[in-house]
């Protein structure tokens, strides 16, 4: 019997390597969809899966590409935009999207699962709307979708125990906004076999999903375990609203964004979630906390 063969778009980026290793795993055939590949993460990727590079706008190499794939993961994301006009989102994650349906629909392949972010849909940050009408329109596609809607993700070579550890392995001391804002960090091990689950069983199609890891902590404590897990004394210091406003708007015109006023206003819903789609895939929840050795290993 042939493997099924599932297509990833956004397979280079954090998730997506784990993800595409964990497929292979199960003897899924790989391919990632990339607009271009950066050499750097190509090498973290397995040789097992097949790249190709193209434009994941273009509705004719879309549909190339689909030819012969069972089931369609799209990963594709980003944090923050050019400016502050919510364009950036909008493309990436519902005009792409756009894209990506009509292209499913022509050439009949129906198997959807969509990341997503706790929290699509409500608050004022133009990351959160943007998902929140891209989950619209999975919805209204009529196609086997399945979402998932985790909050801040870790695991080696996260964007969040790994960011901090980088920001304070100089720093005596780390002023922040939103010192209480509440997370509840899901290990990329989760994550991924939440998508393997659910594409292995029909039972998962039309269904969302929130993944949540059993620990709640505000990004004051995950600053300070960043900090802990390499025996480091660092002080964090909470910032009143004012000033951490202060420091989105600088950030904003900083290199690489270490935080924008984006961020400032995603920050002011707390990412924590009561029910754990995890349990309801079968998926006993990861206490990040005793893997955050591992973590910082990477």
């Amino acid at each position: 019997m042939a493997r099924r063969h599932v297509l990833i778009l956004g397979g280079t980026g954090f998730v997506g390597r784990h993800l595409v290793a964990h497929l292979l795993r199960e003897r899924y055939r790989v391919t990632v969809l990339s607009r271009g590949v950066d050499p750097s993460k190509k090498k973290k990727l397995s040789r097992d899966a097949s790249i190709i590079e193209g434009d994941v706008a273009n509705p004719d190499f879309l549909r190339a590409v689909l030819d012969d794939v069972d089931a369609v993961v799209n990963l594709v994301g980003i944090l923050n935009e050019q400016g502050d006009t919510g364009r950036g989102f909008e493309h990436v994650y519902v005009e792409l999207l756009d894209a990506l349906l009509d292209a499913m629909r022509d050439m009949g392949v129906r198997r959807l699962l969509q990341m997503s972010a706790l929290n699509a849909g409500t608050g004022q940050s133009h990351y959160l709307e943007a998902r929140g009408r891209a989950e619209q329109k999975v919805r209204a596609s009529k196609l086997d979708w399945t979402l998932f809607r985790p909050s801040v993700i870790a695991g080696p070579g996260d964007g969040l125990f790994c960011r901090f550890d980088a920001l304070l392995r100089y720093a005596p001391a780390l002023p922040i906004g939103r010192a209480n804002a509440r997370f509840q960090p899901v290990w990329v091990g989760d994550v991924t076999q939440a998508f393997v689950n659910a594409l292995a069983d029909d039972a998962h199609v039309q269904r969302s999903y929130n993944l949540v890891g059993p620990q709640v902590m505000t990004l004051g404590e995950i600053v300070r375990a960043s900090a802990h897990g390499r025996g480091r004394l660092r002080a964090v210091l909470p910032l009143p609203d004012a000033l951490g406003k202060l420091q989105a708007e600088i950030g904003e015109h900083l290199p690489g964004k270490p935080i924008s006023r984006d961020n400032w206003r995603s920050l002011q819903t707390d990412s924590t979630s009561v029910e754990n789609g995890l349990l309801k895939l079968g998926i006993e929840p990861t206490p990040v906390l005793s893997r955050l050795p591992e973590i910082l290993s990477a």
